[in-house]
């Protein structure tokens, strides 16, 4: 049986998981109205990413004999100045989320909850992934400001990001590991 304080925590991070969903599907909106397919489909495959982190989350909490609680989800911001400004907005986002993933393991280890620890060490790696790939976005953004031609170029090289094969199971319906 999962603790209350644990359980409380997760279910925040489920929120935080569906808010992260929500931002980045409003940042593919804005992709889209810009014309910038490969940023937006970028974008939706991060959006589906998040849905998968939170729909593990709450497997978790079911196989533990929890309850998931679901909260309101706040509205994301809409509109970005640049492609660049959007994908700070990225970046910062993650950092954010892999605090949020840090304070949970560290509540884990409080409660010496070796399951919730072993648990939350995927998500661990999973942030380290998640912060480069947003990062190598904003360096990529930053260093072609001075060439135009580059947006376009690194929007194609986005279009062609695809699901990993771990959320595509997920997605499609097949058991997920």
């Amino acid at each position: 049986m999962i603790k209350k304080e644990m359980l409380e925590a997760l279910n925040a991070q489920v929120n935080e998981e569906l808010y992260s969903a929500y931002l980045y599907a409003a940042m593919r909106a804005y992709f889209e109205a810009q014309n910038l397919k490969g940023f937006s489909n970028w974008m939706r495959i991060q959006t589906e990413e998040e849905l998968f982190h939170a729909r593990k989350i709450v497997e978790f909490i079911f196989e533990r004999g929890g309850h998931a609680a679901f909260k309101a989800i706040k509205g994301p911001d809409a509109d970005w100045a640049s492609p660049l400004d959007a994908f700070k907005a990225s970046y910062k986002h993650e950092c954010h989320i892999s605090e949020c993933i840090n304070k949970l393991a560290t509540l884990a280890l409080k409660h010496d909850d070796h399951a919730a620890r072993v648990f939350l060490e995927w998500f661990v790696t999973e942030q380290v992934e998640e912060e480069s790939n947003a990062d190598q976005m904003v360096q990529n953004l930053t260093r072609m400001q001075d060439a135009p031609g580059g947006l376009f170029l690194l929007d194609r090289e986005a279009g062609a990001r695809t699901l990993s094969p771990m959320v595509v199971a997920s997605v499609s319906g097949a058991p997920a590991a």
